[in-house]
């Protein structure tokens, strides 16, 4: 397998991969992802370069996206000035379900950040989906805390403010690594 950046041609095969993520959800009693992310907003994400493909040949295996950017809100103004790397909708196919592939995503993301001496992989998961919060932590993550109250973005509750991070280091991942060096 091998990762390399989204181009605008994987536009639509994200947005299935949103669907398809959130009918497994919804399956499983929880409300993550239910509204449609917006396209633009997606296709502006993989124009930054900043969403990444895991390519298992020719099919789309998962995906990843990467910034230094947190989400307004969420992060304290000295958590803020800690070098990080926020991860972002990662998602694997049903297709290659039961692989640890998202964990290996994880490390990957964690060694990026290594890499570019950055000290903290950081994410910012659904508030309500316990299940996922167990998953981060069996990889490592720290939950740090769980913010609530309104999403001035978006209007009502914020609804992923359950906040965990852990620290980058080296890893092996498995994947050949198509992109550009970190920076």
């Amino acid at each position: 397998m091998r990762i390399t950046l989204a181009q605008p041609g994987d536009l639509d095969t994200l947005l299935n991969f949103r669907k398809e993520a959130a009918g497994w959800l919804s399956e499983r009693g929880t409300d993550q992802w239910s509204r449609p992310y917006p396209a633009d907003r997606l296709a502006a994400t993989i124009a930054a370069g900043t969403v990444f493909m895991l390519r298992d040949g020719a099919e789309t295996a998962g995906t990843i996206t990467l910034t230094r950017e947190a989400e307004d809100g969420l992060w304290s103004a000295e958590e803020l000035h800690e070098p990080s790397l926020f991860i972002n909708k990662l998602t694997v196919a049903r297709t290659h379900a039961g692989q640890d592939l998202g964990g290996r995503l994880l490390d990957w993301a964690s060694d990026r950040a290594h890499r570019s001496s950055l000290r903290w992989l950081r994410l910012d998961a659904w508030t309500t989906n316990t299940a996922l919060h167990r998953y981060y932590l069996r990889h490592g993550f720290k939950h740090v805390r769980t913010v609530v109250g309104g999403d001035a973005v978006n209007g009502g509750p914020r609804v992923s403010g359950w906040l965990a991070q852990r620290p980058t280091g080296p890893a092996m991942h498995g994947f050949a690594d198509e992109t550009p060096a970190p920076r």
